[in-house]
């Protein structure tokens, strides 16, 4: 259950073409139940907040994940990921990643200057800082997720398609890549949803199964909304459902 918020930050990010009104606004909030195999391991949330970074206006992104009961007793994780977003050009200005996973700590920040395709980086638990150069519009991890919920054209995308966004992490930019398998109508604890079903591209061998381990489900509206995860790892397996959510912008949609 190591990385547990990092499993579940990489796994709902979606990506789709023409940019078009924001799909979410301040206020909105998510929260999503968490299993390992057939343990109740803890809950994951998203929040979106305002706030001001050098007199621009943003979207204060926070992510939080953490173990309960049993779960934490074995193993503990309390993970903080941060991301301060421009709201106009939808590119992150900081970073935060306090993370703590069974004693595993991270505390870092990264400020970004997209105008010279730089990030700084600052780790406080090492006491170093480094200036990294990438790509046009990187997103962090956070903020990959909103950045692409405003690219909705998903008629542009056919079955086994892949789309890919550069997305900083660990002091590296790597190219996250996403293929399209179709839709379903899933249940959640809100009823039936239509939902869009994506397979994220990933690393085989140190903790998924395979390359294709991961699977999300996406609410087919304006919203966005993700729906369900489930991810198959070299030791187990890990599921995650929606449990909550408030202050959408649009309606949520569910089947009669």
């Amino acid at each position: 259950m190591k990385k547990l918020i990092l499993f579940f930050v990489l796994i709902i990010t979606v990506s789709f073409d023409s940019p078009q009104e924001d799909a979410y606004d301040v206020g909105e909030f998510f929260k999503f139940r968490i299993h390992y195999g057939i343990v109740n391991a803890g809950y994951a949330t998203l929040e979106v907040k305002d706030a001001t970074i050098n007199n621009k206006k943003t979207f204060h992104i926070v992510g939080k994940g953490y173990t309960t009961g049993m779960s934490r007793f074995f193993f503990k994780v309390d993970d903080l990921y941060e991301s301060y977003i421009d709201k106009e050009t939808k590119n992150p200005y900081r970073f935060v990643r306090k993370i703590d996973e069974g004693g595993y700590t991270k505390n870092q920040e990264g400020f970004f200057n997209q105008s010279v395709n730089k990030v700084v980086v600052k780790d406080y638990k090492h006491k170093t800082e480094k200036t990294l150069y990438i790509p046009k519009n990187t997103q962090d991890i956070l903020s990959t997720f909103y950045y692409l919920r405003n690219h909705p054209n998903i008629d542009k995308l056919k079955i086994g398609e892949s789309v890919t966004i550069d997305m900083f992490f660990d002091d590296e930019t790597t190219k996250f890549k996403l293929k399209f398998v179709g839709r379903e109508n899933i249940t959640t604890k809100f009823g039936v949803v239509p939902s869009m079903i994506f397979r994220p591209l990933v690393q085989s061998g140190r903790v998924f199964k395979e390359q294709e381990s991961l699977t999300v489900w996406i609410s087919d509206d304006d919203n966005k909304v993700p729906l369900r995860i489930k991810a198959s790892l070299a030791v187990g397996s890990i599921k995650a459902d929606i449990d909550a959510y408030k202050g959408l912008k649009k309606p949520f949609k569910t089947k009669q």
